[in-house]
């Protein structure tokens, strides 16, 4: 069963136009999947939220000072699907992160296979898995933020919708700013419907200028929800420290 949901999950996402999302993410820092799981596929993963025994953390995100709401980091082994998702989506990121760390003077080292950049997280001392489902209800938000869990950082990350706007929750709306050198930021609220995803840069990502390429500083966040419940699954693909 695993092996049928590897196979599918990669030739779905092979599918894609992975030139068009590169340029996206060259371009703006974010570029969205339209429809990246089925509604089944979307109920069937916020369900697991209530399965305990599948996670190795719970955070409150008041209690840190993140925002309101809640979210939950999977334990190893990852739900079939989550880590199919895992895999199949480095395979395709880890060209543009190399590229990107190039372009920002950075060593490009990211191996081809997720599992071979895993093994290099863990012998660095991040051994503790990063996938999270978040949980949001009335007037719960998220701060801006990175995801950053030690000195290795993989540059991109996905967050997939697995709610419905307008029908399970309203408001809630991703977003992302980035800081240019010497300018104010700027603000970039994603639209996402039920099983979309976005593609988005973890930390700094690399931009043209007249003088070569130079970092923008981003951070992610989702603002109120006004009503209902939202859940998100999260792909980060470092481990954490």
């Amino acid at each position: 069963m695993t092996e049928m949901i590897d196979t599918a999950v990669a030739a779905r996402i092979g599918a894609l136009d992975w030139h068009a999302i590169g340029a996206a993410l060259d371009r703006e820092g974010w570029a969205v999947l339209p429809g990246l799981l089925s509604i089944a596929e979307c109920d069937e993963t916020s369900a697991l939220y209530g399965q305990e025994a599948l996670f190795r953390s719970h955070v409150q995100m008041a209690r840190h000072g993140f925002g309101r709401g809640e979210y939950r980091y999977f334990a190893y082994p990852l739900p079939p699907l989550v880590a199919a998702l895992r895999g199949a989506l480095y395979a395709r990121l880890a060209p543009v992160a190399n590229r990107w760390h190039e372009r920002m003077g950075r060593e490009a080292g990211f191996p081809t296979d997720h599992g071979d950049y895993l093994a290099h997280c863990h012998a660095a001392g991040q051994a503790r898995p990063t996938p999270l489902l978040l949980e949001y209800g009335p007037g719960d938000y998220n701060c801006l933020h990175r995801d950053l869990y030690g000195a290795e950082v993989f540059p991109l990350q996905v967050a997939v919708l697995l709610s419905a706007p307008g029908t399970d929750f309203d408001g809630g709306e991703f977003v992302l700013t980035e800081q240019r050198p010497r300018m104010q930021s700027r603000a970039a609220v994603v639209p996402l419907g039920q099983g979309d995803a976005v593609i988005f840069a973890v930390n700094e990502r690399p931009v043209a200028g007249s003088r070569g390429d130079y970092r923008v500083a981003m951070r992610h966040g989702v603002s109120e929800v006004r009503s209902g419940r939202r859940h998100t699954l999260g792909v980060i693909f470092h481990d954490a420290a």
